[in-house]
Parts: C-alpha cells; structure tokens; sequence
C-alpha cells in the first residue's frame, strides 16, 4: 500500500498494490499494521457502511461532534464519486479547505478522512457502490452538518447544480459560518 499526504495532511490517500491477470484482481483493502504504522496512531475501526447511489447524488458534507467524532476510511467498490473533506478545526493552519479527490472502481484509491472533518462525496456514475469504516458509532445528538454549497468553501462538485440529488437534510445545512466547530489544540484521539 502506499500512502500519500493531500495539501491537508491529516487527508491521506491511499492506493493499494492491485495483483492482478486474465481471472481478474486480488487487493488488500486494508491493513491496520501498515495504516498506524504511517500515522502514528492506533485507528480502531468498529463499524463498515455501504451505500448505494445513482447519478448525481451529493451526500454531505456530514461529520459528528465529541465524543462522537469520527475517522472514515472511505472507497468505491463501484462506479466512481468525487469524495470531499473539509478541515473544520477551529485554529487549524487549513481550517476552511478542503480536498477533493476521486475514487473509483478503476484506481481503487481509499481516503482517509480524519476526526476534525466535514465529509461529502458527489456520485459521477449510475449505480455507484460507496463503502466506508467509521471508528466510532452514528450519533443522532451529535449528528451536524455543513452546507454543499457554501461558497465559501468553493467545492467544485463537479455535476450541474441543477442535475444534483439531496437529502432533506442536507438542503437545510448551515454555512461553515454558522457550524460548531472541533478545536485545533483539541486532541481528537483520547
């Protein structure tokens, strides 16, 4: 596996070695040794979800407050999506930005999306398969959100406005202005 910091580095992507020949692939997906070992931390994942979306479908940009927050290890197993993080760590020398980053079945690229972020991911292809793993359970209470199309945030999301598919809920988000925040100093992995 390789593992590459983003102009945020706390986002890491990662590319897996693809074995493959004329039966097909084989990957590994994940390897906890390897993951710690680069970040320098223990990641306890607990919990894998899989979503299943058409065209046009923008889920995001979600996150969950302590002690609830969140590290998600994000991938499409099919299709492809432009996937978000936005840093919304109060104090943070990146707070407010964002990277984007496509993951598709073709490069089979994962992104790690730490504690301390906002994630969305826009869908480019019908029929698109999005899994991910969390390292703590969903939190009604904690549960918050940032609006899409902040423009202060200034996400290209890529698909026509008017082509995309939102929850309820995600229509009604506030700005990065109007958010809670995580803090900076604070440390998101006791």
């Amino acid at each position: 596996m390789k593992f590459i910091r983003t102009d945020i580095p706390d986002v890491i992507i990662i590319e897996p070695k693809v074995f493959g020949d004329d039966r097909g692939y084989f990957i590994e997906t994940f390897r906890q040794d390897k993951l710690e070992d680069f970040l320098g931390f223990k990641v306890g994942f607990i919990q894998d979800n899989e979503s299943k979306s058409s065209y046009g479908v923008l889920r995001g940009l979600h996150y969950q407050l302590a002690p609830a927050a969140q590290t998600k290890l994000v991938r499409v197993i099919k299709g492809k999506v432009l996937d978000v993080a936005v840093d919304i760590r109060k104090g943070s020398p990146t707070f407010g930005s964002h990277v984007a980053v496509e993951l598709s079945e073709q490069n089979k690229r994962q992104m790690l999306v730490p504690r301390g972020f906002a994630h969305g991911f826009v869908v480019l292809e019908d029929d698109t398969i999005f899994a991910y793993k969390v390292d703590n359970y969903y939190s009604p209470e904690n549960d918050r959100g940032l609006a899409f199309d902040d423009a202060s945030l200034a996400i290209n999301w890529i698909v026509d406005k008017e082509l995309l598919q939102l929850s309820q809920k995600d229509t009604r988000q506030p700005t990065l202005e109007q958010a809670e925040f995580f803090d900076y100093r604070t440390d998101l992995y006791a």
